[in-house]
């Protein structure tokens, strides 16, 4: 055992108390707190980029292809193009391509009483894969179809709901509107499903329906769609997806991700990867702070030892290593304190949601966790090795220590 690590042992375990002991306490508590939020921080935005991303894609897919229109905004209805069967099936041959459902969507007004709200009527088919949106629903049942004529069934969020003081089982009336000066077409529909994703652009803006009612309004043929979503299994692979459908989609056609669709909210999650990043630096530069006063208060405490070292020969390397391992066993035991810590409040948030978030600000009502084990590793590695390493620059002070003075220094 080397002569450096085995006195740094027995001062790092000595019970004693002294200055420095408090001083190694308060800096193992400063280290652990500091891994600790690092952690918190890591599985909160991981979290909250997650839950955002499924919310938006679970509501409109990964990608839509449509007519080309020029400056089309969310909002814009889609002209018709023709289902294609052909093109369905090389699209859900691509990888990562998880599924596609057809729709369309109508400008309406939504009359409830005396209250009138202009919306989007989101039609889809029968072939809708509703295990996507089905997650968000809270009350009532998904839309059923019938072959003879449309679905006369709505599904409604939870603000509209509460806005029009609507709820199950409600009739509404829904005014379709048309252009070129026509006035628009009234009909009652019975709301069945009362769903909330917490995103309010979607609440506020869309209710389901039967897309052939669009069709029916639009006097379009039985074969005609206002577009496609397209559902990826990774949601990074968007871009990559959208040119490979270029290749073969039908001529006038476009592609589109959420990412051109709804540029804001990706580019506000993106801004959260900023947000880590500087919490991250800030909680490393506290830790190395702490250990760095740390270590130079013991190299002042154990003086009169360094000199003793030193006139015994003792070389000023191996008495750097004293004070580096000493301050290592520190780091080491704040990171598996913080990782106790840090790890224990995400694990219990996970199972309880004890902590809330006004859902309006937030499009959720309880921070999410994510654990990303790589990440977790990567702070738990990091801290270590940078803190470890920063150590030696103030371990240099015990190469200009002088032995005389040092054993005589009270």
């Amino acid at each position: 055992m080397r002569v450096s690590f085995f006195i740094a042992r027995r001062i790092a375990f000595n019970k004693a108390s002294s200055f420095s002991r408090f001083i190694i306490t308060i800096a193992t508590a400063a280290t652990a707190i500091s891994v600790a939020v690092m952690i918190l921080a890591t599985a909160l935005v991981t979290g909250f980029q997650q839950t955002i991303q499924d919310k938006i894609f679970s509501f409109w897919g990964h990608l839509h292809v449509n007519l080309y229109q020029p400056n089309a905004s969310p909002l814009t209805e889609q002209p018709p193009i023709f289902n294609d069967a052909n093109f369905r099936q090389k699209a859900l041959a691509l990888p990562g391509v998880t599924g596609i459902n057809t729709f369309a969507t109508k400008s309406v007004l939504v009359k409830a009483g005396k209250d009138i709200e202009g919306m989007i009527f989101k039609g889809v088919g029968p072939d809708y894969n509703w295990q996507n949106i089905g997650r968000f629903l809270q009350e009532g049942r998904l839309i059923k179809y019938n072959d003879s004529a449309f679905a006369s069934e709505v599904l409604v969020s939870a603000g509209t709901a509460t806005l029009l003081n609507l709820k199950l089982n409600d009739p509404i009336i829904v005014y379709f509107v048309r252009g070129g000066g026509l006035p628009p077409r009234a009909r009652k529909l019975t709301i069945v499903g009362i769903y909330k994703t917490g995103i309010e652009e979607y609440d506020k803006t869309y209710f389901l329906g039967d897309l052939q009612l669009i069709r029916k309004l639009n006097e379009w043929e039985d074969n005609q769609i206002g577009g496609y979503e397209i559902f990826l299994k990774d949601y990074t692979k968007m871009d990559e997806t959208a040119e490979l459908l270029v290749d073969f989609m039908p001529e006038k056609q476009t592609v589109r991700t959420m990412k051109d669709i709804y540029p804001n909210i990706f580019d506000w999650l993106a801004l959260q990867n900023k947000n880590e990043v500087i919490i991250l630096i800030i909680m490393t530069i506290v830790a190395i702070i702490n250990m760095v006063t740390a270590i130079l208060i013991l190299i002042l405490e154990r003086t009169n030892m360094v000199g003793i070292l030193k006139a015994l020969g003792m070389h000023d390397n191996s008495l750097q290593e004293i004070f580096v391992f000493q301050s290592a066993y520190i780091v080491l035991t704040g990171v598996v304190i913080g990782n106790v810590i840090g790890l224990g409040l995400a694990f219990l948030q996970q199972q309880t949601g004890f902590f809330k978030l006004p859902e309006e600000s937030y499009y959720m009502s309880v921070a999410p966790i994510a654990l990303q084990w790589w990440k977790v590793a990567l702070i738990n590695v990091g801290t270590l090795v940078i803190c470890t390493v920063i150590l030696y620059i103030p371990s240099i002070l015990i190469r200009k220590i002088v032995p005389v003075r040092a054993i005589q220094f009270k």
